[in-house]
């Protein structure tokens, strides 16, 4: 089966055999490690995980607002995306406009606990309702800071101005392929203060040889059960989108890791993914009429022959 997925198979069994215990931000708790590496070939098959379910329409529609320059969680609220919902919501129930039932340990409670649970789902109802249809609200509680979309695309320059990191990037790969200097920061100290997650994946360079496109991305901070699948997929569909722009093929996508870290109530879940046979990779499809990397849609991107072993639930720490 796929060494793609292999690699982070074995990934996970490393951290949850030799990963030393230490706590976190979060007070969850974490099995950790520190510096890792792994190396997708992309020609080998898409590397969306099928030992798990892993829901290709989020990636998509999350991509998309970061290529969009977005950074409200109204655009992923439209496509059934809640992925960011969580620290949107924890900025409104700490809020002094908040004036519903106690939500705000809601991130360290257990969603086991049924009255509790009938309050979570009644207020977070409440909340994507009114970012959806209520623009005043959206724009004070769906506010995310300057997160990945305002660093990718309009990082603030101390003389005044914005640089489009991204679309420079891309302009870059065309005029001088062999450039080292195609890289993209999403980490700004300056703005770190103001956002409501800092950028865990944290920094990418694009790197062309033998008319084939390659990108290694750093990433500071790494939830192996549930954001690294993501961020395996996410990075490997934006390689696939540049190197449709810029006329080159796919060649790797090297993921290379600082803290990379199993929560403490995931040990579970990732035991039962490990027991869990791989499936052939599928392929994906791009809509060759795009032209910009700013107008694909997500009609414009498709994988096909998608099987997984189904969808293993796991809490996200906040």
């Amino acid at each position: 089966m796929s060494k793609n997925e292999q690699q982070y198979l074995d990934f996970a069994r490393d951290v949850l055999t030799n990963g030393e215990f230490k706590g976190d931000r979060t007070g969850t708790g974490t099995y950790s490690v520190f510096g890792r590496q792994m190396r997708y070939d992309l020609a080998e098959g898409f590397p969306l995980l099928t030992t798990k379910k892993v829901p290709f329409g989020l990636i998509k529609s999350e991509l998309l607002w970061f290529l969009n320059g977005d950074t409200n969680i109204r655009f992923l609220l439209e496509h059934k995306n809640h992925i960011w919902d969580e620290w949107a919501f924890k900025n409104w129930v700490e809020s002094a406009e908040y004036t519903g039932p106690d939500m705000t340990d809601f991130g360290r409670r257990s969603l086991a606990d049924p009255d509790f649970k009938v309050l979570y789902d009644e207020q977070h109802k409440l909340f994507c309702d009114s970012i959806l249809n209520d623009d005043a609200f959206a724009a004070k509680f769906g506010e995310l800071g300057a997160v990945y979309g305002a660093q990718w695309r309009h990082w603030k320059k101390v003389q005044g101005g914005f640089i489009d990191q991204i679309g420079d990037v891309v302009a870059e790969i065309k005029r001088n392929p062999n450039s080292r200097r195609l890289i993209v920061s999403a980490w700004n100290p300056e703005e770190v203060p103001s956002q409501a997650l800092p950028p865990c994946h944290s920094l990418f360079q694009f790197y062309v040889n033998n008319g084939k496109l390659s990108l290694q991305l750093y990433q500071r901070s790494a939830d192996i059960f549930l954001g690294v699948p993501f961020n395996i997929a996410s990075y490997s569909l934006l390689v696939h989108m540049v190197a449709a722009q810029t006329g080159l093929e796919v060649g790797e996508f090297i993921h290379t890791f600082g803290d990379a870290h199993i929560y403490s109530n995931h040990v579970d879940q990732i035991e039962e993914q490990l027991s869990r046979p791989m499936l052939e990779l599928p392929k994906l499809v791009l809509n060759p009429d795009v032209k910009s990397l700013f107008d694909y849609t997500m009609a414009d991107i498709k994988v096909e022959n998608y099987q997984s072993a189904g969808s293993i639930k796991a809490p996200v720490a906040v």
